[in-house]
């Protein structure tokens, strides 16, 4: 019985907590990301993209929203040139989680659903979809939570000035 309960209170706890199994990513190692990238520039062609992947995986893995947005406007920038079916598929995964961070899931749930049309069994886009979907249902509860008390709040004072009235 005390381990269902301790289950519940952390599935509770987990649910307002916005918790997720995604990495973060500190600004000492976008830094080096970000020098590796620039000296990437006089090498060949792969080396450079490889190295702008991952830099752009440091940036979207960033607590900061400011990396976040240039993570993505990265991603974007070099995805119409990205013909191999997976490296685009990396990179419609980063855009996702770059989307998350931000806290646009429709985009970042439509960029999941990208990548799985390309690779239907990996597991890291399909940890993320649930991550989504779980946040979009959060979020519906906690909407519906708000919108429910304020029309409480606004009956309650309709009552409480038609009791004054009398």
């Amino acid at each position: 019985m005390e381990a269902k309960v301790g289950k519940f209170f952390e599935s509770v706890t987990s649910f307002f907590s916005g918790s997720d199994q995604l990495p973060w990513c500190d600004s000492d190692i976008i830094a080096g990301c970000e020098k590796e990238a620039a000296e990437a520039d006089k090498g060949s062609e792969e080396l450079k993209n490889e190295c702008l992947t991952r830099f752009s995986w440091a940036l979207v893995h960033s607590r900061r929203a400011e990396d976040v947005e240039r993570g993505i406007a990265m991603l974007e920038a070099s995805l119409a040139s990205t013909a191999d079916p997976m490296k685009m598929r990396e990179k419609l995964y980063l855009l996702a989680v770059g989307h998350f961070r931000r806290g646009d899931y429709s985009r970042s749930r439509e960029l999941v659903e990208q990548c799985l049309m390309i690779e239907p069994e990996w597991r890291q886009a399909q940890s993320l979809k649930k991550a989504i979907e779980e946040r979009i249902t959060k979020d519906g509860v906690i909407g519906i939570g708000i919108a429910v008390t304020a029309a409480g709040l606004v009956a309650g004072g309709i009552a409480a000035a038609l009791s004054r009235k009398n």
